[in-house]
């Protein structure tokens, strides 16, 4: 696969992800702030709009898009849905369906020009995400648990993506080396998926532990399932940094993903913050990024449609061509 993707992206441009999916959700009217499972309450309130969500995205350029279960979990749906555990399975299901009928009525309106269908990934946030405290920033949950209890933990949510066919794993905004070793660990107890890896970081060395980013890339090497390892839901500023102090330890097998915040700063108490400062925006950055080795780029957290249609501009040129994402093999 990964031979694969590289063969691609020599051609076409990287692969372009789509952007923050609780960002067009919230645009459409969705009201996401505070609620513990954020946009996967959507799965069984309005599945509609996350629908609609994935369309958009597909139709600003994106390769790929992302499930809307980061802040999925059976336990979660059963707490804060009172659901049976058979439903809370269905409902985690049910976002790789959701994103299929998207791309399907992509395809079917003869959008794409080129055989190739757009992909779907399963998202899978760290345990933090559940936790709804910002631990996934932190990672401090992963002091008191260990590798077992960590992979005991995201097992069902890994085992219900790839039942519903999801074309590939996103472990999204890992913040500790031990999650990301059990993860990869979990990997192997799904010899047919494919996944990329993706850490949030705290600035240009470290993620958000405080440990190396060559520390976790090392991690990413032991798997021969992950396509790509990278950064997500970080400042666009850090990624540069970050892809050029671990670069000489990314795998020959492997590419690097990047799909950073629009830079603007979470607050907890206060929600997104706009600073005065100007830093420059993704669409800028992209090209240097791709020319470090990045073969998956896009956006999260405040990352709109029109943002996506941007980096696909400067990614792609003025090539009309809607070069889709690969086919899996």
């Amino acid at each position: 696969m990964a031979s694969h993707l590289k063969a691609y992206t020599s051609d076409n441009g990287p692969l372009i992800l789509d952007g923050g999916l609780a960002t067009q959700l919230e645009a459409q009217g969705a009201h996401l702030q505070g609620d513990p499972l954020w946009s996967a309450r959507l799965l069984q309130t309005n599945p509609q709009a996350i629908r609609d969500a994935h369309y958009r995205f597909l139709l600003s350029g994106a390769d790929v898009v992302t499930t809307a279960t980061y802040q999925a979990s059976i336990p979660g749906f059963i707490r804060h849905m009172d659901v049976s555990s058979e439903s809370a399975r269905e409902l985690l299901m049910s976002g790789v369906q959701l994103a299929k009928d998207s791309v399907r009525r992509f395809v079917s309106d003869g959008r794409p020009t080129e055989q190739r269908r757009p992909l779907v990934a399963g998202s899978v946030g760290p345990y933090g995400a559940f936790l709804h405290n910002g631990s996934e920033y932190t990672g401090a949950y992963a002091e008191e648990m260990s590798v077992e209890d960590l992979k005991v933990w995201h097992r069902s949510q890994v085992e219900c993506l790839a039942a519903a066919g999801a074309d590939l794993i996103a472990f999204e905004t890992i913040p500790s080396l031990k999650e990301a070793s059990a993860l990869v660990e979990l990997l192997r107890e799904f010899p047919n998926s494919k996944a990329w890896l993706s850490f949030s970081c705290k600035d240009g060395r470290c993620i958000s532990d405080g440990s190396p980013f060559t520390d976790a890339v090392q991690i990413a090497n032991r798997s021969t399932q992950l396509v790509a390892v990278g950064v997500n839901c970080c400042c666009p500023a850090f990624v540069e940094p970050l892809l050029d102090y671990a670069g000489s330890l990314l795998s020959p097998d492997m590419s690097w993903v990047v799909y950073p915040n629009s830079g603007e700063e979470w607050d907890t108490q206060q929600g997104w913050l706009k600073s005065g400062k100007t830093s420059a925006s993704i669409a800028e950055l992209c090209n240097t990024w791709m020319n470090q080795g990045a073969s998956l780029i896009g956006g999260c957290c405040r990352v709109s449609p029109a943002h996506i249609a941007e980096i696909r501009r400067q990614l792609r040129g003025s090539d009309a061509s809607r070069a889709s994402a690969l086919q899996l093999d």
